[in-house]
């Protein structure tokens, strides 16, 4: 028998999950399992870190994500506190790039539609997309474990069946849980009665938010954290007991005995699973040409009439734009430049200020024949080579400024010309920097405030400094560390997170 954990939540699932990415891989392969899955609370943030990690390790990834449902009869565009603040959580997986493209456009459309309390999907976006995916019925917060749990056994059979219907044969799985919670044990013996009625198949999976069990305390500290609480507050959210990190097949084995079936599906879904990424390839918008021209020999047009704007007659210049043109055309950049010079000629054609250039662009003189910058390389002896060169793997990045309070209006002509399906804007993760994390963990652990300052203020104002170097370059700070064990106790906790 071999065992694959479908239900892990990395630190992509914001304060939340405590399975770090970098190490995820490792753990996994040092059980000696093959495969794993990544889910998410409700997004995909993580899902390309995750598959490169577990490439490097050998392990096979899994990409899905623990989604939120609109309670049965609401809609994701419903919004009524009463009905609508709690949402049912259900297990996502891709067997494919179909179900990888429909997992995503769920996902986005439950932040941009479905957003109340959590990003919430609903059973038409579900009945519409399930193609390529393969659903688990999820924790306690499922909808069938919430019918179980109120007595509702019909209903949650009800549903069941309808899952069954909508995702297929074989796509959707009753999920059984048992991190020693009494409610669990219950709803697992209604869960085997309606797999015994009914035929859906069942698989067993551990609620995996932290790598190893000595992470519990770490991560409990972390949702603090999140909630604004402190340990020693008895109302606060926990996962009691601390079962909830990445359990060795022969754990998984001995506290599901007698559902070997279960077991096993986890390897037949990894079967199924068959998702591969394909980086270093760009699909680029389609830039419509004028009549008569190709990419090429409007780029080429474009940089002559620049070119004459810039610097006249003289012609000393030609052989740096020809190499340039050349070097963007074989690498296939050419549609990309001309993309970014055409809104940047719109924000100037309609008064919206535009930066100079800033960064590696500023070295091309393509882009300032292009009017993309207004910084004359040839005269301060910038290098093309820097911005792009035969060797770079990745696109060339043209970072623009636009003046903030019209940027959205570049935006806008951007989505018009292109279409909003090509158009995407990213973000960026802040992590939590040496000083900030411990005030948090010292705060959590109801430190006195002056005290904890103390110790913060011990780490050196250095950018990007880890409390490991903090440690190695403040003698003051590690003398601490080392005399007083309740110092030692947050500077751990800090690095953990």
């Amino acid at each position: 028998m071999a065992f694959t954990h479908l239900h892990v939540h990395t630190e992509f699932s914001l304060l939340d999950g405590f399975c770090k990415i970098k190490e995820l891989p490792g753990v996994v392969k040092s059980m000696g399992q093959t495969a794993c899955a990544i889910t998410d609370h409700g997004v995909m943030y993580g899902v390309i870190d995750f598959y490169r990690a577990c490439k490097a390790e050998g392990i096979k990834p899994i990409i899905g994500c623990e989604v939120y449902v609109a309670p049965q009869g609401r809609t994701r565009f419903d919004k009524v506190h009463e009905f609508d603040s709690e949402s049912r959580h259900l297990v996502l997986l891709c067997e494919n790039e179909e179900g990888y493209r429909n997992l995503s456009y769920m996902v986005s459309l439950a932040w941009t539609e479905g957003f109340y309390v959590k990003p919430r999907i609903d059973q038409a976006l579900l009945r519409e997309h399930s193609k390529g995916l393969i659903a688990l019925s999820a924790c306690l917060a499922g909808e069938i474990p919430r019918r179980l749990r109120n007595g509702e056994y019909d209903n949650a059979k009800a549903y069941a069946l309808e899952m069954a219907e909508l995702f297929g044969p074989d796509r959707f799985y009753l999920e059984l849980q048992d991190h020693g919670i009494r409610d669990q044990k219950i709803v697992n013996q209604s869960i085997l009665k309606i797999h015994q009625e009914t035929g859906i198949p069942m698989v067993c999976t551990n609620d995996a938010h932290y790598l190893r069990k000595e992470d519990a305390e770490a991560h409990d500290i972390l949702l603090c954290i999140q909630t604004g609480k402190t340990v020693d507050d008895e109302n606060r959210m926990r996962y009691e007991p601390q079962n909830f990190y990445l359990r060795s097949e022969e754990e998984m084995a001995a506290l599901f005995a007698g559902y070997e079936d279960a077991l096993e599906n986890t390897q037949k879904i990894t079967e199924m699973c068959n998702l591969e990424f394909t980086f270093g390839k760009y699909h680029l918008p389609e830039f419509k040409l004028p009549e008569g021209y190709d990419s090429f020999s409007y780029l080429k047009k474009l940089c002559d009439e620049g070119y004459k704007v810039r610097y006249g007659d003289d012609d000393k210049y030609r052989g740096q734009l020809k190499y340039e043109q050349d070097m963007i055309e074989k690498m296939g950049f050419t549609d990309y430049f001309l993309i970014v010079s055409d809104f940047v000629r719109y924000a100037k054609s309609v008064g919206i200020p535009v930066g100079p250039g800033r960064g590696s662009a500023a070295g091309s003189m393509v882009s300032y024949c292009l009017s993309i910058t207004d910084i004359d390389p040839m005269k301060y002896s910038l290098y093309f080579e820097r911005f792009l060169n035969p060797e770079r793997v990745s696109m060339p990045d043209i970072d623009m400024d636009f003046g903030d309070t019209r940027r959205g209006e570049v935006v806008d002509y951007v989505r018009r010309k292109y279409g909003d399906d090509h158009v995407a804007q990213i973000v960026t993760f802040g992590t939590m920097a040496a000083r900030g994390v411990i005030r948090d963990v010292g705060r959590v652990l109801n430190m006195p405030y002056a005290d904890v300052d103390v110790i913060a203020k011990l780490v050196p104002n250095t950018l990007h400094i880890t409390l490991n170097d903090a440690l190695r370059l403040s003698k003051q700070l590690s003398d601490l560390y080392e005399a007083d064990e309740q110092v030692k106790k947050l500077i751990d906790t800090a690095r953990a997170l």
